[in-house]
């Protein structure tokens, strides 16, 4: 086991969660790995593009949590592991990965890292980043038209058969868990400095304070 601190960030879709991970690395430098929940969604490979893009990918049987938590542990272990790279515009896990080493700082966002307990039991630290419904849908039309390569029509047709009653029945009841609740996501410097100086703390210390206190919960 080596000495490593890893942080999920949940959030609904568009709350910006993504863009505070990538702040609190840029902000902690070479010390710091993100491993986004999206990578694992389950491949899918066995079945057709028709049968793909029928799926659930809010619900929480999207994602195969039992190889996030094995890489974590890896991570943990002083191991290094390959992340799955997803094809969106395809539905599918592509046969490529990303190596990663481990890290001082492990990042872990997505929208349900915080759902299932065997994968919060992997979080020395928990953040919910909480944003109004409204933005995040118009940041998530924006991004799935001009990067994942979908049409207007299929980002209103997910968003109000699955995105948002899946975010009512699983991600927002996970806020609970989290120790800390940041509003507007990477727009929020007060918060982006407040979590960054906990981290530069547990890097200055060498050692993992938060561990116990975090894994109380069940």
């Amino acid at each position: 086991m080596i000495d490593m601190l890893i942080l999920g960030i949940a959030g609904g879709t568009g709350s910006g969660k993504t863009t505070f991970a990538k702040a609190l690395q840029s902000a902690m430098g070479d010390n710091c790995v993100i491993v986004p929940q999206d990578a694992y969604y389950i491949a899918n490979t066995d079945i057709s593009f028709a049968e793909r893009i029928k799926v659930n990918y809010d619900h929480p049987d999207a994602f195969e949590d039992d190889l996030l938590i094995a890489h974590l542990r890896s991570l943990r272990a002083g191991r290094s592991i390959q992340v799955p790279v997803y094809d969106f515009a395809n539905y599918v896990r592509t046969s490529e990965t990303i190596g990663v080493e481990p890290r001082s700082i492990v990042l872990v966002e997505g929208i349900l890292v915080l759902h299932n307990p065997l994968l919060r039991a992997e979080f020395d630290l928990k953040v919910f980043v909480d944003t109004d419904p409204d933005v995040r849908v118009l940041r998530r039309l924006i991004r799935d038209v001009q990067q994942r390569g979908r049409t207007l029509e299929s980002v209103r047709t997910q968003y109000l058969g699955t995105v948002k009653p899946m975010h009512e029945t699983f991600v927002e009841p996970s806020k609970k868990y989290a120790d800390l609740i940041v509003p507007e996501g990477g727009k929020n410097q007060v918060a982006l400095e407040t979590v960054a100086a906990v981290l530069r703390q547990y890097l200055s210390d060498g050692k993992n304070r938060l561990t116990v206190a975090a894994r109380e919960e069940n």
